[in-house]
């Protein structure tokens, strides 16, 4: 079975974008839009995130000799078989604190817990990025980048959204 890492490729490109345009001068420089880009950054670690852990399970579910023990697998156990195998760049400890950030910012909505979903990002989009590296090192899939075109319509998006901001300012 060949594997699509796509749009994991595309989700970590999103989570990428989000925090670069939430530490970005006019987001600096404006609270409300630091606020709305922050929740763009959540909404796109917590996508991230999901795909993540599934596309480490699908890999695992391809290639270890007996996947079907994989249903039967805590989510403990799938992070510490990822690291076994070299997939991850963390241990489950820190998988853990992922997992927590993923379930503070989709079940209640808390200020500071916001901030702090926020503030591991960076870091979790680190994690991504091995696991995509590792998970396309390890495998025969085809992997099919982002279209360009896609890309520069986001960017286009974000920039409209950011110089709106500007002209309510001035």
């Amino acid at each position: 079975m060949q594997l699509d890492f796509s749009p994991l490729s595309q989700a970590i490109a999103q989570l990428e974008n989000s925090l670069g345009y939430a530490h970005s001068p006019a987001a600096l420089a404006d609270p409300g839009l630091r606020e709305q880009l922050r929740n763009s950054v959540i909404q796109c670690f917590g996508f991230t995130y999901e795909l993540s852990w599934k596309m480490l399970k699908r890999h695992l579910e391809a290639t270890e000799d007996s996947p079907h023990a994989l249903d039967l697998a805590t989510f403990q156990s799938l992070i510490r078989l990822g690291n076994e195998r070299g997939l991850l760049r963390s241990d489950w400890n820190r998988w853990r604190t992922y997992r927590q950030a993923r379930t503070d910012s989709s079940h209640t909505y808390d200020a500071a817990k916001a901030e702090a979903v926020f503030e591991i990002a960076p870091d979790f989009l680190q994690e991504a990025r091995a696991l995509l590296a590792h998970l396309l090192a390890q495998s025969s899939a085809t992997f099919l980048p982002m279209d360009v075109v896609d890309f520069h319509a986001v960017e286009d998006n974000f920039k409209a959204v950011i110089d709106s901001h500007k002209v309510r300012l001035q």
